[in-house]
Protein backbone atom coordinates (compact mmCIF):
# COMPACT_ATOMS: atom_id res chain seq x y z
CA UNK A 1 0.00 0.00 0.00
CA UNK A 2 1.46 3.36 -1.23
CA UNK A 3 2.74 5.62 1.74
CA UNK A 4 0.71 8.46 -0.08
CA UNK A 5 -2.46 6.98 0.60
CA UNK A 6 -4.09 7.89 4.19
CA UNK A 7 -5.67 5.01 5.70
CA UNK A 8 -10.07 5.10 6.33
CA UNK A 9 -11.36 5.73 9.47
CA UNK A 10 -12.30 2.89 11.62
CA UNK A 11 -15.51 2.10 12.51
CA UNK A 12 -15.05 2.93 15.91
CA UNK A 13 -13.89 6.47 15.01
CA UNK A 14 -17.17 6.38 12.72
CA UNK A 15 -19.34 5.36 15.44
CA UNK A 16 -17.47 8.25 17.90
CA UNK A 17 -17.89 10.98 15.04
CA UNK A 18 -22.02 10.16 14.71
CA UNK A 19 -21.88 10.34 18.33
CA UNK A 20 -20.24 13.66 18.78
CA UNK A 21 -22.09 15.19 15.55
CA UNK A 22 -25.54 13.85 17.76
CA UNK A 23 -24.91 15.65 21.03
CA UNK A 24 -24.49 18.99 19.48
CA UNK A 25 -27.55 18.52 17.48
CA UNK A 26 -29.43 20.01 20.67
CA UNK A 27 -26.88 22.76 21.37
CA UNK A 28 -26.88 23.84 17.28
CA UNK A 29 -31.18 23.36 17.67
CA UNK A 30 -31.22 25.45 20.53
CA UNK A 31 -29.08 28.48 18.81
CA UNK A 32 -31.08 28.31 15.65
CA UNK A 33 -33.74 28.61 18.06
CA UNK A 34 -32.28 31.94 19.47
CA UNK A 35 -31.26 33.63 16.52
CA UNK A 36 -34.56 33.07 15.24
CA UNK A 37 -36.40 34.17 18.31
CA UNK A 38 -34.06 37.22 17.80
CA UNK A 39 -34.89 37.75 14.27
CA UNK A 40 -38.85 37.43 14.77
CA UNK A 41 -39.10 39.38 18.67
CA UNK A 42 -40.52 42.28 16.22
CA UNK A 43 -43.45 39.84 15.76
CA UNK A 44 -44.68 39.26 19.15
CA UNK A 45 -46.87 42.46 19.46
CA UNK A 46 -48.46 42.11 16.03
CA UNK A 47 -49.09 38.24 16.64
CA UNK A 48 -50.44 39.46 20.66
CA UNK A 49 -52.59 42.39 18.69
CA UNK A 50 -54.03 39.91 15.98
CA UNK A 51 -55.30 37.49 18.47
CA UNK A 52 -56.44 40.52 21.35
CA UNK A 53 -56.04 43.17 20.12
CA UNK A 54 -59.51 44.58 20.72
CA UNK A 55 -59.15 43.35 23.83
CA UNK A 56 -56.15 45.15 24.55
CA UNK A 57 -57.48 48.56 23.04
CA UNK A 58 -60.45 48.82 25.30
CA UNK A 59 -58.28 48.24 28.25
CA UNK A 60 -56.25 51.33 26.87
CA UNK A 61 -53.15 48.67 27.49
CA UNK A 62 -49.89 49.77 26.51
CA UNK A 63 -49.28 46.91 24.15
CA UNK A 64 -52.20 47.95 22.20
CA UNK A 65 -51.01 48.90 18.70
CA UNK A 66 -51.77 52.47 17.46
CA UNK A 67 -51.73 52.67 13.41
CA UNK A 68 -49.22 54.60 12.40
CA UNK A 69 -46.54 55.10 9.19
CA UNK A 70 -43.65 53.00 10.26
CA UNK A 71 -39.75 54.31 9.73
CA UNK A 72 -36.64 52.33 11.12
CA UNK A 73 -38.54 50.19 13.57
CA UNK A 74 -40.21 53.41 15.12
CA UNK A 75 -43.52 54.71 14.65
CA UNK A 76 -43.33 58.31 12.80
CA UNK A 77 -45.43 60.88 13.01
CA UNK A 78 -46.85 62.25 9.33
CA UNK A 79 -44.92 65.41 10.32
CA UNK A 80 -41.54 64.03 11.08
CA UNK A 81 -41.55 62.46 7.66
CA UNK A 82 -40.40 65.25 5.93
CA UNK A 83 -41.20 64.54 2.52
CA UNK A 84 -39.42 67.30 0.28
CA UNK A 85 -39.10 65.43 -3.30
CA UNK A 86 -42.35 67.48 -5.09
CA UNK A 87 -44.64 65.59 -6.79
CA UNK A 88 -43.57 62.20 -6.66
CA UNK A 89 -45.30 58.61 -6.89
CA UNK A 90 -46.20 56.82 -3.41
CA UNK A 91 -46.29 53.60 -2.40
CA UNK A 92 -48.28 52.89 0.29
CA UNK A 93 -47.74 49.13 1.86
CA UNK A 94 -50.69 47.73 4.66
CA UNK A 95 -49.24 44.11 6.04
CA UNK A 96 -51.99 41.50 6.80
CA UNK A 97 -53.14 39.77 10.08
CA UNK A 98 -50.37 38.92 12.52
CA UNK A 99 -48.12 40.71 10.77
CA UNK A 100 -46.15 43.85 10.54
CA UNK A 101 -44.12 46.61 8.57
CA UNK A 102 -41.05 44.51 8.19
CA UNK A 103 -43.08 41.62 5.84
CA UNK A 104 -42.49 43.96 2.56
CA UNK A 105 -38.40 44.75 4.06
CA UNK A 106 -36.65 41.44 4.45
CA UNK A 107 -37.47 38.45 6.14
CA UNK A 108 -35.10 35.76 8.13
CA UNK A 109 -34.76 32.73 5.41
CA UNK A 110 -34.06 35.37 2.97
CA UNK A 111 -30.62 35.45 1.06
CA UNK A 112 -28.29 37.80 2.53
CA UNK A 113 -28.74 41.24 0.48
CA UNK A 114 -31.65 40.36 -0.91
CA UNK A 115 -34.77 43.11 -0.26
CA UNK A 116 -38.31 42.32 -0.72
CA UNK A 117 -41.00 44.77 -2.69
CA UNK A 118 -40.96 48.12 -0.83
CA UNK A 119 -36.96 48.99 -1.05
CA UNK A 120 -36.77 47.33 -4.52
CA UNK A 121 -39.68 49.45 -6.05
CA UNK A 122 -38.41 52.45 -4.36
CA UNK A 123 -35.20 52.10 -5.99
CA UNK A 124 -36.33 50.64 -9.51
CA UNK A 125 -38.95 52.89 -9.82
CA UNK A 126 -37.95 56.03 -8.10
CA UNK A 127 -41.12 56.17 -6.00
CA UNK A 128 -41.26 56.56 -2.36
CA UNK A 129 -42.47 53.63 0.09
CA UNK A 130 -44.24 54.42 3.30
CA UNK A 131 -44.91 51.63 5.64
CA UNK A 132 -47.44 51.11 8.11
CA UNK A 133 -48.33 49.39 10.89
CA UNK A 134 -52.00 48.36 12.60
CA UNK A 135 -53.80 46.98 15.08
CA UNK A 136 -55.25 43.64 13.43
CA UNK A 137 -57.26 42.74 15.83
CA UNK A 138 -59.57 45.29 16.11
CA UNK A 139 -62.65 45.43 13.34
CA UNK A 140 -61.36 46.09 9.69
CA UNK A 141 -63.92 49.12 9.64
CA UNK A 142 -61.85 50.83 12.40
CA UNK A 143 -59.04 50.33 10.97
CA UNK A 144 -60.23 51.74 7.60
CA UNK A 145 -61.30 54.63 9.14
CA UNK A 146 -58.29 55.33 10.89
CA UNK A 147 -56.55 54.45 7.58
CA UNK A 148 -58.57 56.82 6.38
CA UNK A 149 -57.54 59.91 8.57
CA UNK A 150 -53.99 59.57 8.31
CA UNK A 151 -54.40 59.23 4.14
CA UNK A 152 -56.00 62.39 4.74
CA UNK A 153 -53.57 63.94 7.24
CA UNK A 154 -50.66 62.74 5.22
CA UNK A 155 -52.02 64.51 1.79
CA UNK A 156 -52.95 67.93 3.48
CA UNK A 157 -49.25 68.19 5.36
CA UNK A 158 -47.72 67.31 1.80
CA UNK A 159 -49.39 68.83 -0.86
CA UNK A 160 -46.70 69.12 -3.20
CA UNK A 161 -44.72 66.07 -1.86
CA UNK A 162 -47.61 63.68 -2.91
CA UNK A 163 -47.87 62.87 -6.56
CA UNK A 164 -49.91 59.91 -7.73
CA UNK A 165 -51.02 57.53 -4.60
CA UNK A 166 -50.80 53.59 -4.61
CA UNK A 167 -51.96 51.31 -1.99
CA UNK A 168 -50.53 47.85 -1.68
CA UNK A 169 -52.15 45.32 1.17
CA UNK A 170 -51.47 41.54 1.53
CA UNK A 171 -54.69 39.62 3.07
CA UNK A 172 -56.34 41.52 5.92
CA UNK A 173 -54.45 45.07 4.92
CA UNK A 174 -56.39 44.09 1.09
CA UNK A 175 -59.96 44.75 3.00
CA UNK A 176 -58.14 47.35 5.42
CA UNK A 177 -57.88 49.46 2.28
CA UNK A 178 -61.00 48.99 0.97
CA UNK A 179 -62.62 49.90 4.03
CA UNK A 180 -60.77 53.04 3.75
CA UNK A 181 -62.02 53.87 0.18
CA UNK A 182 -65.63 53.53 1.66
CA UNK A 183 -64.97 55.67 4.80
CA UNK A 184 -63.35 58.06 2.66
CA UNK A 185 -66.73 58.29 0.33
CA UNK A 186 -68.85 58.07 3.58
CA UNK A 187 -69.80 62.23 4.03
CA UNK A 188 -71.09 62.23 0.67
CA UNK A 189 -73.53 59.74 1.33
CA UNK A 190 -75.05 60.84 4.31
CA UNK A 191 -74.37 64.89 3.67
CA UNK A 192 -77.89 66.41 4.01
CA UNK A 193 -76.97 69.34 1.18
CA UNK A 194 -76.32 66.97 -1.21
CA UNK A 195 -79.33 65.29 -0.38
CA UNK A 196 -81.43 68.65 -0.86
CA UNK A 197 -79.50 69.09 -4.10
CA UNK A 198 -80.75 65.66 -5.28
CA UNK A 199 -84.45 66.75 -5.17
CA UNK A 200 -84.39 68.94 -7.31
CA UNK A 201 -86.46 67.51 -10.35
CA UNK A 202 -84.07 65.91 -13.10
CA UNK A 203 -86.24 67.40 -15.58
CA UNK A 204 -85.47 70.84 -14.83
CA UNK A 205 -81.88 70.27 -14.58
CA UNK A 206 -79.51 68.03 -17.01
CA UNK A 207 -77.92 64.94 -15.74
CA UNK A 208 -74.41 67.09 -16.47
CA UNK A 209 -75.08 70.13 -14.46
CA UNK A 210 -76.61 68.53 -11.59
CA UNK A 211 -73.58 66.43 -11.56
CA UNK A 212 -71.24 69.67 -11.39
CA UNK A 213 -73.60 71.01 -8.67
CA UNK A 214 -73.11 67.30 -7.01
CA UNK A 215 -68.93 67.55 -7.68
CA UNK A 216 -68.85 70.97 -5.59
CA UNK A 217 -69.76 68.89 -2.72
CA UNK A 218 -67.82 65.51 -3.48
CA UNK A 219 -64.90 68.12 -3.32
CA UNK A 220 -65.81 69.78 -0.33
CA UNK A 221 -66.71 66.18 1.13
CA UNK A 222 -64.27 63.89 -0.35
CA UNK A 223 -61.28 62.84 1.49
CA UNK A 224 -58.62 64.41 -0.05
CA UNK A 225 -56.35 61.44 -0.57
CA UNK A 226 -58.89 59.94 -2.85
CA UNK A 227 -58.14 62.93 -5.79
CA UNK A 228 -54.38 61.25 -5.56
CA UNK A 229 -55.25 57.51 -5.57
CA UNK A 230 -54.58 55.75 -8.93
CA UNK A 231 -54.01 51.71 -8.37
CA UNK A 232 -54.80 49.12 -5.69
CA UNK A 233 -52.83 45.94 -5.42
CA UNK A 234 -54.96 43.04 -3.26
CA UNK A 235 -52.24 40.31 -2.67
CA UNK A 236 -53.58 37.29 -1.11
CA UNK A 237 -56.67 39.02 0.00
CA UNK A 238 -60.01 37.37 1.07
CA UNK A 239 -62.62 39.91 -0.74
CA UNK A 240 -65.39 37.81 -0.32
CA UNK A 241 -64.43 36.10 3.18
CA UNK A 242 -62.27 33.32 4.92
CA UNK A 243 -63.17 29.90 4.44
CA UNK A 244 -61.14 29.55 7.67
CA UNK A 245 -62.96 31.87 9.78
CA UNK A 246 -66.30 30.34 8.48
CA UNK A 247 -65.31 26.91 9.54
CA UNK A 248 -64.31 28.26 13.04
CA UNK A 249 -67.78 30.23 13.19
CA UNK A 250 -69.78 27.17 12.60
CA UNK A 251 -67.69 25.02 14.82
CA UNK A 252 -68.27 27.47 17.61
CA UNK A 253 -71.68 27.43 17.43
CA UNK A 254 -72.27 24.16 16.70
CA UNK A 255 -70.03 23.33 20.01
CA UNK A 256 -72.96 25.98 21.84
CA UNK A 257 -75.90 24.63 20.43
CA UNK A 258 -74.60 20.79 21.65
CA UNK A 259 -74.62 22.65 25.68
CA UNK A 260 -72.50 20.67 27.23
CA UNK A 261 -69.87 21.80 29.48
CA UNK A 262 -66.97 20.88 27.66
CA UNK A 263 -68.88 21.78 24.50
CA UNK A 264 -69.45 25.46 25.99
CA UNK A 265 -65.99 25.87 27.27
CA UNK A 266 -64.39 25.09 23.99
CA UNK A 267 -67.09 27.36 22.39
CA UNK A 268 -66.23 30.41 24.79
CA UNK A 269 -62.93 29.51 24.34
CA UNK A 270 -62.86 29.89 20.89
CA UNK A 271 -65.03 32.90 20.20
CA UNK A 272 -62.11 34.39 22.23
CA UNK A 273 -60.35 35.50 18.78
CA UNK A 274 -60.48 38.99 17.62
CA UNK A 275 -63.00 41.06 16.49
CA UNK A 276 -60.33 41.18 12.96
CA UNK A 277 -60.27 37.67 12.73
CA UNK A 278 -64.13 37.40 13.01
CA UNK A 279 -64.71 40.19 10.67
CA UNK A 280 -62.60 38.06 8.06
CA UNK A 281 -65.77 35.48 8.14
CA UNK A 282 -67.28 37.41 4.67
CA UNK A 283 -64.83 40.50 5.14
CA UNK A 284 -66.94 42.98 6.92
CA UNK A 285 -65.74 46.43 5.98
CA UNK A 286 -68.74 48.85 7.62
CA UNK A 287 -69.44 49.65 10.87
CA UNK A 288 -73.01 48.89 10.55
CA UNK A 289 -72.95 44.84 9.51
CA UNK A 290 -70.90 43.53 12.75
CA UNK A 291 -73.27 46.48 14.66
CA UNK A 292 -76.19 44.45 13.53
CA UNK A 293 -78.20 42.16 15.84
CA UNK A 294 -78.05 39.36 12.80
CA UNK A 295 -73.79 39.49 12.85
CA UNK A 296 -73.73 36.22 14.22
CA UNK A 297 -75.96 34.50 12.00
CA UNK A 298 -74.59 31.75 9.44
CA UNK A 299 -75.37 34.49 6.99
CA UNK A 300 -75.00 37.82 8.85
CA UNK A 301 -75.65 41.08 6.81
CA UNK A 302 -72.93 42.65 4.53
CA UNK A 303 -72.67 45.50 2.90
CA UNK A 304 -71.25 45.95 -0.41
CA UNK A 305 -67.98 48.21 -0.86
CA UNK A 306 -68.07 48.37 -4.27
CA UNK A 307 -64.78 49.57 -6.32
CA UNK A 308 -64.09 53.20 -6.21
CA UNK A 309 -64.37 54.94 -9.88
CA UNK A 310 -61.72 55.90 -11.55
CA UNK A 311 -59.04 53.29 -9.99
CA UNK A 312 -56.90 50.41 -11.24
CA UNK A 313 -57.78 47.24 -8.81
CA UNK A 314 -55.20 44.35 -9.21
CA UNK A 315 -56.33 41.61 -7.61
CA UNK A 316 -52.80 38.78 -7.23
CA UNK A 317 -53.66 35.28 -5.81
CA UNK A 318 -52.08 32.37 -5.47
CA UNK A 319 -52.55 29.05 -6.28
CA UNK A 320 -51.50 26.18 -3.98
CA UNK A 321 -51.91 23.20 -5.16
CA UNK A 322 -50.63 21.38 -8.62
CA UNK A 323 -52.93 21.90 -11.76
CA UNK A 324 -53.29 17.65 -11.49
CA UNK A 325 -55.83 18.85 -8.30
CA UNK A 326 -59.03 18.61 -9.27
CA UNK A 327 -60.54 22.23 -10.43
CA UNK A 328 -62.73 22.79 -7.30
CA UNK A 329 -60.68 21.84 -4.30
CA UNK A 330 -57.49 23.84 -6.16
CA UNK A 331 -60.68 27.17 -5.89
CA UNK A 332 -61.63 26.63 -2.62
CA UNK A 333 -57.96 25.98 -0.67
CA UNK A 334 -56.57 28.91 -3.08
CA UNK A 335 -53.49 29.78 -1.57
CA UNK A 336 -53.94 27.20 1.28
CA UNK A 337 -55.54 30.32 3.28
CA UNK A 338 -57.33 31.90 1.31
CA UNK A 339 -59.46 30.91 -1.56
CA UNK A 340 -59.75 31.50 -5.22
CA UNK A 341 -63.29 32.61 -5.45
CA UNK A 342 -62.70 35.05 -2.51
CA UNK A 343 -59.66 36.58 -3.74
CA UNK A 344 -61.90 37.38 -6.83
CA UNK A 345 -64.38 38.88 -5.19
CA UNK A 346 -67.14 37.52 -7.26
CA UNK A 347 -69.36 39.71 -4.78
CA UNK A 348 -67.50 42.56 -5.54
CA UNK A 349 -65.73 42.80 -8.82
CA UNK A 350 -67.16 39.76 -10.23
CA UNK A 351 -69.72 41.23 -12.39
CA UNK A 352 -68.08 43.70 -14.58
CA UNK A 353 -71.67 45.25 -16.10
CA UNK A 354 -71.98 46.45 -12.19
CA UNK A 355 -68.94 47.78 -11.82
CA UNK A 356 -69.08 51.73 -11.35
CA UNK A 357 -67.70 53.47 -14.67
CA UNK A 358 -64.19 53.92 -14.57
CA UNK A 359 -63.49 51.45 -12.37
CA UNK A 360 -60.80 48.78 -13.62
CA UNK A 361 -59.88 45.56 -12.31
CA UNK A 362 -57.13 42.71 -13.20
CA UNK A 363 -56.62 39.70 -11.89
CA UNK A 364 -53.51 37.71 -12.00
CA UNK A 365 -53.06 33.81 -10.90
CA UNK A 366 -48.76 32.64 -9.56
CA UNK A 367 -49.12 28.84 -9.30
CA UNK A 368 -47.78 26.72 -7.10
CA UNK A 369 -47.37 29.49 -4.55
CA UNK A 370 -48.76 29.51 -0.50
CA UNK A 371 -50.35 33.19 1.15
CA UNK A 372 -46.86 33.71 2.76
CA UNK A 373 -44.91 33.49 -0.91
CA UNK A 374 -46.87 35.40 -2.76
CA UNK A 375 -44.85 38.19 -0.18
CA UNK A 376 -41.58 37.00 -1.78
CA UNK A 377 -42.52 35.96 -5.46
CA UNK A 378 -40.33 37.56 -7.93
CA UNK A 379 -43.27 37.27 -10.78
CA UNK A 380 -45.63 39.02 -7.99
CA UNK A 381 -42.77 42.05 -8.02
CA UNK A 382 -42.15 42.22 -11.31
CA UNK A 383 -46.39 42.35 -11.61
CA UNK A 384 -45.86 45.23 -9.17
CA UNK A 385 -42.79 47.04 -10.80
CA UNK A 386 -45.02 47.28 -14.22
CA UNK A 387 -48.21 48.42 -13.29
CA UNK A 388 -47.76 50.20 -9.90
Amino acid sequence: MPDSESPSPSRFRRALGAVGRAALLPVKGASYLVRSGKAHQHFFLPVLNGALGDQLAARFDARAIRMSFRRGGQDVAVADLRFTEPHQKTVVYVHGLMGDELIWQSGFGDAPGSRRYGPRLAEETRSRALYLRFNSGLHLSENGRELSRLLTELVVTYPDAIGELVLVGHSMGGLIIRSAGHYGNELIINNEELKIEAEVPAALVPNDELLIINSQLLIKNQAPWLSHLRSIFLIGTPNDGSWLEQNSHFTARLLERINLFPTRFLSKALNQRSNGIKDLRYSILVDEDWQDAHANDLTPPRTAVPPLPGVHYHILMGAWLRATRPSALREYFGDGLVGQGSARGHATFGDEAALPAGANVRTAVFSQQHHGGLLTHPEVFQYLKQWA
